[in-house]
């Protein structure tokens, strides 16, 4: 039986000798230092992570997590809750966002049902592994019990071992109608900032929808009470496929994979395995700034700078999707470029 408590296991952190020689190797290629900007820092860091002179990008790995939750019964989606069953579907067919970028990525898509309120399975290639049929209205109970959020976040880890171990770089994406309302409250409860500041239009809420979404975030914040415990704060307020997240991120940490961080709702589950087990930080690279407007805040929280500001609020794991050329970018040029000694061009 593996230990209950394997997210809170030592991680490696990145290996300094392969980051002082690829930044020796930066210096040495032909362009002016520092000309290619982030790029330079993102091939940097990936040889780090990778324990290598010549970082890849390659082979990537997508995971999207889905499930329903319960504070759905108060109104706080502009779209109906079998929409999250109707999403897995369309992953399966091909025609969702996240579906079209990983075949343009050549990535493994894995679409998890991790809890969603369809009980008589999917077609394969879904991964059946449903933590239950939906939480619990966090407004009312906890969302999950310790029990269920153990399990959810082993769910992520198992996902990662299971299908996704060979994969370089890794994204994790989400589904959930109403899974703003759960990440807006895990953020509050984490003292990333007020509610005000984190709650926005998910689905396409107008301002009275917005109005009510924050009413039933401070109400669930009420009956929480004061908590400092991020597990016990997980399960209270948050969703089976965000604490499958969590557990996602922290054993692609374990495993040494690059983990590119998709927009609020994976950063909200980004920060929670953050505060479960802080070496996981240092194998995270953040994709996109989402038009969500608590995703700034968060990103604050976990002293992150985006690559990219799309406007995108989509979810899925597009965003990091879109964002993974730019790191397939910076590993070639890493890789490929010419020093000035086999150019035979001056350095100055």
């Amino acid at each position: 039986m593996k230990d209950r408590n394997w997210f809170q296991a030592t991680i490696p952190q990145p290996d300094g000798h392969f980051r002082d020689a690829a930044m020796a190797r930066q210096t040495s290629l032909t362009k002016p230092s520092g000309s290619l900007g982030r790029l330079e820092s993102i091939a940097v860091e990936m040889a780090a992570m990778q324990g290598s002179d010549r970082p890849q990008a390659i082979p990537l790995g997508i995971a999207v997590f889905a499930a329903d939750h319960g504070v759905a019964a108060e109104g706080v989606s502009a779209f109906p809750q079998e929409v999250t069953a109707q999403m897995v579907l369309n992953f399966l067919n091909g025609g969702a966002a996240i579906s079209v970028l990983a075949e343009k990525t050549e990535a493994r898509l894995c679409v998890v049902d991790a809890g969603t309120l369809h009980r008589d399975g999917y077609p394969e290639p879904v991964i059946n592994r449903p933590v239950g049929h939906g939480t619990r209205n966090l407004v009312h109970e906890s969302a999950m019990t310790e029990k269920e959020c153990r399990h959810a976040l082993s769910l992520g880890r198992d996902v990662m071992d299971e299908w996704l171990s060979y994969a370089r770089v890794v994204i994790g994406g989400e589904m959930g109608i109403a899974n703003t309302t759960s990440a807006s409250a895990l953020a509050s409860a984490l003292r990333v900032a007020d509610v005000s500041e984190l709650v926005g239009p998910g689905t396409g809420l107008g301002p009275d929808g917005i109005s009510r979404k924050q009413s039933v975030v401070e109400a669930a914040l009420a009956r929480l009470g004061e908590q400092d415990d991020p597990l016990r704060i997980l399960a209270e307020l948050g969703g089976y496929e965000i604490a499958a997240l969590s557990g996602f991120y922290l054993r692609a940490a374990m495993t040494g994979a690059t983990i590119l961080v998709d927009g609020f709702i994976s950063s909200v589950a980004a920060l929670v395995a953050c505060r479960l087990n802080p070496d996981v930080r240092a194998w995270m690279l953040f994709s996109h700034a989402s038009a969500e407007p608590g995703h700034r805040r968060v990103l604050e929280a976990l002293d992150a700078e985006p690559l990219l500001d799309l406007g995108m609020r989509l979810g899925e794991g597009s965003g990091a999707a879109v964002a993974h050329g730019l790191l397939d970018s910076a590993c070639a040029l890493h890789n490929r470029m010419a020093t000035f000694a086999e150019a035979g061009v001056s350095d100055g």
